[in-house]
């Protein structure tokens, strides 16, 4: 059979020109795509609504080596920030030192007052006691609301207040749980509650926190625990606490004829926007506590705790955390938009 000039040309070399045209396709194609694919990397980061959970995971930790509380510096020698609506904790210090807690014992007693008195319910003090700073040796017994003998002892930190809620609360605790010891009860339950709410470093000696002795503090915690007791305050019994973010607090008795006037020991309020609560402690042992909730946007509860600062410093510290809890925020806000 006779064959022509085209079928008698070599076949190899076109096949070889084609596979090498075809790789040099390819391979510009691979290009394109893996930049395509970098580009579209870079924007997922910039708009995390689009990003996978290794995505977000990465931007989470992109946030957190640039979180605001990078080097902060103070005083206190435990601290903590817990954002209550997540449970995570934004900022911590030696958060599970167990350190003196002086005054800040006080919301756990308020709690347990809370327990067995109605705020509105009107109690008659004990003969010689007195709210208005009436003579000791006086024959009137002042009457006041619950309410108001708890504002006074929170907003003045008054360790006689103390005691005397304790006092008029014993009896009713003892009521209640019928195996309290008599009367140490309303301590007991101080500890049973701090051992139902899971803080495994605190224990109370006394009912206001003051020093036991010149070595021994009234009570010990640590600044996690008394983020989730001042959580748990704020949110089951918030109108109880409501008062201590007031600067000055004014009272009447039941009968509107004696007045008692509590000073708030909190010198930071003015520096805490949408403060909810906070208590301040201070002994010669715990030296400066404060410990604060406060809304970052409504209904969205942080805590901020700071122990063993100094008696100014607690202040200082406490400013620092809230304005560093504040910029972390907003910086989420850019985040998640």
């Amino acid at each position: 059979m006779q064959m022509t000039t085209e079928e008698l040309k070599p076949a190899s070399p076109i096949p070889s020109q084609r596979s090498f045209g075809e790789t040099a396709t390819l391979v510009v194609i691979v290009l394109i795509l893996l930049l395509m694919g970098a580009i579209a990397a870079l924007v997922d980061f910039e708009n995390p609504r689009r990003l996978t959970h290794g995505g977000l995971q990465a931007a989470s930790a992109a946030v957190a080596e640039s979180s605001p509380f990078d080097g902060i510096e103070l005083y206190a020698q435990g601290a903590i920030v817990v954002d209550l609506e997540s449970g995570s904790t934004l900022y911590e210090k030696n958060a599970d030192a167990q350190l003196p807690l002086a005054s800040l014992t006080k919301v756990a007693l308020a709690l347990i007052v809370a327990e067995v008195f109605s705020p509105d319910e009107t109690v008659t003090l004990p003969r010689g006691v007195s709210l208005s700073g009436a003579p000791a040796n006086s024959s009137l017994r002042e009457q006041w609301r619950v309410q108001d003998i708890v504002d006074y002892t929170l907003v003045s930190s008054s360790n006689s207040g103390a005691n005397l809620l304790a006092k008029l609360a014993e009896e009713r605790v003892r009521t209640l749980y019928p195996g309290s010891p008599e009367g140490d009860a309303v301590l007991w339950r101080m500890k049973e509650l701090s051992r139902e709410l899971g803080l495994r470093n605190t224990y109370f000696l006394n009912v206001s926190g003051l020093d036991a002795s010149e070595t021994l503090s009234g009570a010990y915690g640590s600044a996690r625990d008394m983020a989730v007791l001042f959580g748990f305050a704020a949110s089951e019994r918030p109108p109880f606490f409501a008062r201590t973010a007031n600067s000055d607090v004014r009272l009447a008795d039941a009968d509107g004829g004696v007045e008692a006037f509590a000073h708030n020991t909190n010198e930071a309020l003015g520096s805490l926007p949408g403060l909810v609560m906070g208590k301040t402690g201070f002994t010669d042992l715990a030296g400066g506590n404060l410990a604060i909730v406060f809304e970052v946007e409504p209904e969205h509860l942080v805590a901020a705790v700071v122990l063993s600062s100094s008696r100014s410093g607690r202040f200082n510290d406490i400013e620092a955390l809230v304005q560093k809890t504040r910029e972390h925020f907003t910086d989420g806000e850019r985040v998640t938009r």
